[in-house]
Parts: structure tokens; sequence; C-alpha cells
């Protein structure tokens, strides 16, 4: 097996979302709708906040970062994953599923970490009012997003590396809409116990620093929120970061659902549902939840359109 050249697989078939026709042109329609208006949503967002001036502070500057990540996240997955619909041949080639899977984690890894630093300027905004202009100054805020991006990379340059180091010479079909890398992994006919636990580590590390820092912020923004006095300016500082928490709330909520559960009580009709929503529905929810529950924005939408 050592000798066999992990090349020999030229090209993968994926399976997809599911096999009946009918209901193929159906999902393709819907998915469709979905796409457009990811990139017209998302595509505004970041319109706005680099052409209104009023929106040139921390918070929508990691918005306008966040919008771009969601279009480049679901355009990883949704155009391959639409061609497949109405496709017979379900083919994507070697070099391809690499590049899906290198950007998929990319911009997965960075949604995370960005999720983490909104929280982290939210408790700044609302804890430390008076030094919020010295702490998220325009240097630091270009520093974390630098560093958001760079760690990203540099994770998932190893995790593409490691996964697709390993032969295969097993089936070349893919039980999934897209190249994950639960799935390549169980086509390996390669050891992959160090491959799992190097990729363990690099999601869980992601995840729970993340996680950490917007669990900690929301400590603190909750405690202070609970010492404002009136009612109105509690509603004031808690509308400031509704957004956001809704988003964490998505984001991390499936992820959770998805890889938490019993191995037992998952199926993989499950698991692709669970795929679609963080891989295609949320990109196309974020832009929606922030312009329905954000003045700043609603009025800069009124002035661009007018």
């Amino acid at each position: 097996m050592e000798g066999m050249n992990h090349t020999s697989v030229t090209e993968f078939i994926l399976l997809g979302i599911t096999t009946n026709s009918e209901l193929e042109v159906l999902l393709f329609v819907i998915f469709m709708l979905v796409y457009i208006l990811t990139l017209l949503g998302n595509s505004v967002i970041c319109l706005l906040i680099v052409t209104d001036p009023h929106l040139h502070t921390p918070m929508y500057y990691f918005l306008c970062n966040l919008s771009f990540v969601d279009l480049c996240y679901s355009s990883s997955i949704t155009p391959n994953m639409l061609m497949n619909l109405i496709s017979v041949q379900k083919i994507i080639t070697f070099s391809g599923c690499a590049v899906q899977l290198f950007c998929f984690t990319v911009f997965g890894n960075s949604e995370s970490v960005l999720l983490g630093v909104m929280a982290y300027d939210r408790y700044v905004a609302i804890c430390k009012p008076l030094l919020y202009p010295v702490i998220m100054n325009q240097k630091t805020c270009v520093h974390f997003a630098v560093a958001t991006y760079l760690w990203s990379v540099l994770s998932a340059v190893g995790e593409t590396i490691l996964t697709f180091s390993l032969y295969f010479c097993r089936s070349n079909i893919i039980d999934h809409f897209f190249c994950d890398f639960s799935p390549l992994l169980k086509l390996s006919c390669s050891d992959t116990t160090t491959n799992e636990v190097v990729i363990f580590i690099f999601v869980t590390f992601v995840g729970i620093s993340s996680c950490g820092i917007i669990t900690t912020s929301y400590c603190y923004i909750i405690s202070t929120i609970l010492r404002i006095q009136s009612l109105k300016g509690r509603y004031k500082a808690f509308s400031t970061c509704a957004s956001h928490f809704t988003l964490v709330s998505l984001f991390f909520g499936t992820i959770f659902i998805m890889y938490l559960q019993p191995q037992s009580s998952s199926s993989k009709t499950q698991s692709k549902v669970l795929s679609l929503f963080y891989t295609v529905m949320i990109p196309m929810l974020n832009p929606m939840i922030y312009s329905l529950r954000n003045h700043d924005v609603k009025r800069a939408l009124r002035k661009l359109v007018h």
C-alpha cells in the first residue's frame, strides 16, 4: 500500500445532496436564489461600509470583513454544488477537490475568528466606552484582520497538505456535496490517525479560542448591561450586540449540533442538511440580520438608493 501513488486517483465523484432527479431540479432553483441573495446582500453590505463615512468604525470594519468572508465561503461551495445538481456526472478533479477544501477551511476559520474579534469589539464598546477609541484604533483593527486571515491560511495549508498527502487507492466516491475532511479520510487506504489528530487540534483550537473570547466577552457585556439603571439604556446597550449574538448563535450552534452529537444518532442526510445550513444558508442570513436590526445600515442603504 505504501508504494502506491496517491495520484492514481485523479478525480472524485460527489454523490451530492440527493439522487432524486426531480428533487435536484427543485433544489437547484432554491439554492440558485439563495446564492444570488448571498452575493447581493454581502456585496451591498461591503459597498455601504466602504462608501458611507458614518460606517467607518471598528464594528463596521469587521462586519465588512465578515461579509467578504461570507462571499468567498459560499462561493467555494455553492457554484460547484449547483453545477452537480444539474449534471449527470458529478465529478471534481483531484486538484479541484484540494482547492475547494483549502478555500472552505480558510474562510470557515476566518468566519469563526472574526466572530470572536467582533465579540471583543462589542465588549470594549460597552464595558470600556471611554477607552474604546484608544483600544480599537485603526491600527489595532487592521492587525486583528491580518492576524485572522494569516492564521486561517496557515492552518488551511497544513490541514489540506496533510489530507492530500494520503494514499487514495480505494473508492473515489465522496458521499457529500463538497470535499470535506471526514469523507476524504474515509477514502484513504493510509493510516489516518496522525491526520485526524492534527486536524482535530487545529479545529479545536480555532473553535475553543473563538468560543472562549465570545463567552468571556458576553459575560462581561451582560454584567455591565444589568448594572445600567434605565431601561432605555439597557435596551440601547443590548441592541448594539444583538445582531452579532444572533450570528454567533446560528454559526456555532449549527456546528456544535453537527460535530458534538453522538455518532449513533447522526445520519448522512442529517449531516448534509446541517452542512448546507452553515455553508450555504448562513452566508445569506448574515447580511439580512445586520440590515434588518441595524439603523445605521438601513439609513446608509436608503441614502445609497436615493
